[in-house]
């Protein structure tokens, strides 16, 4: 038994958020839980585990609060530069390629768990860069966490945060400061970011490709696969999803397939 979480209050805490988002914690992931929890307490001056469980249960603004203080957001332009070169160098030529026929000159996006903005600014900054003329592109950027989706929808980094960015990139669509950077409006004007939990249905439909990197480790296996199965439903039947690289369908009641390209392996909808 932990000293601040007993194991009912525990039980109720891991079901109320697992039920309110998917997220899952194990007995080994308590302390995170625990340590996220005495903040909170601290912030509304609350004596006991029991006394803010009673709150977030009938307070959903707190309850949300408490979802993005336990989720991750680590996160980096140009984040794994495999997963780059594959969606630069083969999935934006092949649906170019595969739209170039029809009426519908427009890729649209999805990067569902975008953290701070640096993923969905990236790939909004190499399609501007690769697009032929005539195309567009819509990126919609979803997160869990509001204060994250309030310093994506500034795009403002510090230098720290700037790690990673090609020369080019960095002089073609930032707005250098001292001490940081700010994204060029022509780039902000491209993205769209919104709160979004996974648990729910999105809205979205005719999405070409869809980046939910790092996201579904959080899940267990019957959340993972009822968030991918939304994908497949919000995707075109011409379309590619990205994965972290540590993540995998496999084992999983799902219809997308397994690609290896040169550079990554990623998944696709061809039907």
């Amino acid at each position: 038994m932990s000293g601040f979480l007993n194991d009912t209050d525990f039980e109720n805490y891991r079901n109320l958020i697992y039920d309110s988002s998917g997220i899952h914690f194990s007995a080994s992931n308590r302390t995170i839980l625990e340590s996220r929890l005495k903040e909170r307490l601290r912030k509304k001056e609350l004596e006991t585990p029991g006394a803010y469980f009673e709150l977030i249960r009938r307070d959903s603004e707190e309850l949300k609060v408490l979802l993005d203080s336990v989720t991750t957001n680590l996160t980096r332009f140009f984040r794994n530069t495999a997963h780059m070169q594959t969606f630069e160098y083969y999935v934006i030529p092949d649906l170019v390629s595969h739209k170039k026929a029809g009426t519908d000159k427009t890729i649209r996006l999805w990067s569902a768990g975008c953290s701070t903005g640096e993923e969905p600014y990236t790939l909004a900054m190499l399609l501007t860069e690769t697009l032929p003329p005539g195309f567009n592109f819509e990126i919609i950027a979803s997160d869990l966490s509001l204060k994250s989706l309030m310093t994506a929808k500034e795009g403002y980094y510090p230098d720290s945060r700037l790690n990673g960015i090609p020369d080019k990139y960095l002089s073609r669509y930032f707005d250098k400061t001292p001490g940081g950077a700010q994204i060029k409006p022509e780039i902000k004007a491209k993205v769209r970011f919104d709160y979004h939990n996974l648990k729910y249905e999105s809205g979205l439909k005719s999405l070409d490709i869809v980046f939910c990197r790092n996201v579904i480790i959080y899940f267990d296996e019957v959340a993972q696969e009822a968030v991918i199965n939304k994908f497949w439903t919000s995707m075109n039947n011409h379309s590619y999803l990205f994965i972290g690289h540590s993540e995998s369908l496999f084992g999983m009641k799902t219809q997308f397939e397994f690609l290896k390209t040169d550079w990554a392996c990623i998944y696709r909808k061809f039907v």
